[in-house]
Formats: C-alpha cells, sequence, structure tokens
C-alpha cells in the first residue's frame, strides 16, 4: 500500500495497473476499503491506472487526526483532498455505496474527474441507506456499540441475516474480504472513533437532494451501473441517468448493492467497456 497526507491525516490507497495509464479511482462503502474490490479489480481492462484509496469509515487500517472532520462534508474533501495530493488529472471516478462523492460537483471540488462510474449508492434523500442505513448508525452510536457490530459482521451466518448484511450482497462475502474490512477496526478504538465522527452527521434530506442535483453540471462521460436491491431504490438509478447531461443507465442482474462482489464479471464488462468506449 501507498500513502499520501491530506488535511484530515494519513490515507493509504492501492494501485495497480499501468502506471501511465488514465487513471481510475475505485472507491468502497461504510465500513469497508478497497477489499471491496478484490473480485472485479482483476478482470478490469489493461492499460489504466487503478487507484483504491482507503477512505476513513471504518475500514480504514490508519487513524484519522483527532480532530479531523469526518461528517459527510469532511468526507466529501478527502476525496477531493486524495486527487489533489498526487496530481490526478482526467480521473474516471467509480462511486459505490457511499454517495459522498456525488458532491464533488456541488462543493466546486470535481475538476478532476473526467469520468463518472455510479454503482447503487446513496442519493438524493438516501442517506443513510434504507433499513441496513439506519441499523449502521444506531449501530455506531459509539465505539463500544460498533465494537459489538464489527464482532458480529464477522461471522458468516449472521451476517448474512436480512437485518444485518442480507440487503446488502446477494451472495455470501468472502470470509477474507470480511475480515480485511474489519481488522484494523477491531484493534484500535480511533478507528471506530473515526468510524462514529461519520455516522454522527446530521443529514439534511432537502440539502441532499439539492446537492445531488447539482450533478446536472457535470459534463463528463456517466455510466449508473444498478441494480434491483432494497437498499438504493431503483428509480434512482433511473433519476440520476436523466440528470446527468451525458449519462447512460445500465443494469447489472442477480446483484444487490455491492455489485463487484455479486457479479464481478458482469460489473468489470461493463466498467471496461466504458472505458475504452
Amino acid at each position: 500500500m501507498k500513502s499520501v497526507d491530506v488535511t484530515a491525516g494519513t490515507i493509504e490507497y492501492r494501485e495497480e495497473g499501468d502506471p501511465s495509464g488514465p487513471p481510475v479511482v475505485l472507491l468502497h462503502g461504510l465500513l469497508m476499503n478497497d477489499a471491496q474490490w478484490n473480485s472485479a479489480l482483476p478482470l478490469l481492462p489493461p492499460g489504466f491506472r487503478y487507484l483504491l484509496p482507503v477512505l476513513p469509515m471504518g475500514g480504514h487500517r490508519i487513524p484519522m487526526h483527532e480532530d479531523a472532520d469526518l461528517t459527510l462534508p469532511g468526507m466529501v474533501n478527502v476525496v477531493a483532498d486524495f486527487l489533489d495530493s498526487i496530481d490526478l488529472a482526467d480521473v474516471t471516478l467509480v462511486v459505490t455505496d457511499w454517495g459522498g462523492a456525488l458532491f464533488l460537483t456541488d462543493i466546486g471540488r470535481d475538476k478532476r474527474v473526467a469520468r463518472l462510474v455510479i454503482c447503487p449508492s446513496e442519493a438524493f434523500g438516501n442517506f443513510p441507506p434504507g433499513f441496513p442505513g439506519k441499523v449502521a448508525s444506531l449501530a455506531s452510536r459509539n465505539t463500544l456499540t460498533v465494537s459489538l457490530a464489527m464482532r458480529q459482521l464477522k461471522i458468516g451466518w449472521l451476517r448474512r441475516q436480512w437485518l444485518m448484511f442480507g440487503q446488502m450482497a446477494k451472495k455470501p462475502v468472502p470470509q477474507a474480504i470480511v475480515d480485511k474490512w474489519l481488522a484494523s477496526g477491531l484493534a484500535d478504538r480511533r478507528i471506530r472513533r473515526d468510524l462514529v465522527k461519520y455516522c454522527r452527521t446530521r443529514f439534511d434530506g432537502n440539502d441532499l437532494i439539492r446537492a445531488t442535483n447539482r450533478l446536472a453540471d457535470f459534463t463528463g462521460p456517466a455510466l449508473v451501473l444498478w441494480s434491483e436491491n432494497p437498499v438504493m431504490p431503483a428509480d434512482h438509478g433511473d433519476r440520476l441517468a436523466a440528470l446527468l447531461p451525458h449519462g447512460q443507465l445500465r443494469q447489472v442482474e442477480d446483484a444487490y448493492v455491492l455489485v463487484m462482489l455479486d457479479q464481478p464479471e458482469q460489473t468489470a464488462r461493463e466498467i471496461g467497456a466504458f472505458l475504452v468506449g
């Protein structure tokens, strides 16, 4: 793993592919990290520079500064600061689950982003998303409740229950990936502290809708790669594709939110076609 310093702290990132190729930044969701892409990443087309930053949302390995702003607006700035810190240009930004990166346009920090891929993610007023999002918020009241939730997520049969992770992934998530998500959070209270900061964000539905609608000002090509799932409404995929001036909508079949884990081949194929098209 490489690392870079931003205002909030040190951000680790994984880099694969062609170091001189066009940059593709693959983001991840809450309580996850770069391992979310382990199944699909080897299937993406060669010739691109793939960068996978580990955002401070519970699956990170290096605690942020104690005074770091890790609320939703702060986390959006972490993404922008990461792009700035390694001086990336003409980025294809891939968003999944966590929808905060969709607000780069709203805050005027999307200049480095040339193309956008939106996998099933939070959008409009769906923050935190659906029932799993509400459960995650309740489980993140403090570092102790986070520790308890993480220990429960480590147990495969419990994790797959509908009230736990069963609405996020249609197929069982490999234990090795889950272990990578949770290892640092279980070992270090400061990692859990960072997650609690984010989960204490006060979400304003009207402002979230307004900020999402600013994607109408994003002029680059955009792929909305959606699925039928119980967390991210189906019509949000339609609305995002219609909102983006150069948006197109594609469906991933037989998958829930984590399309890159449920259907890595189709997900990589759709993203690859968009990248080389």
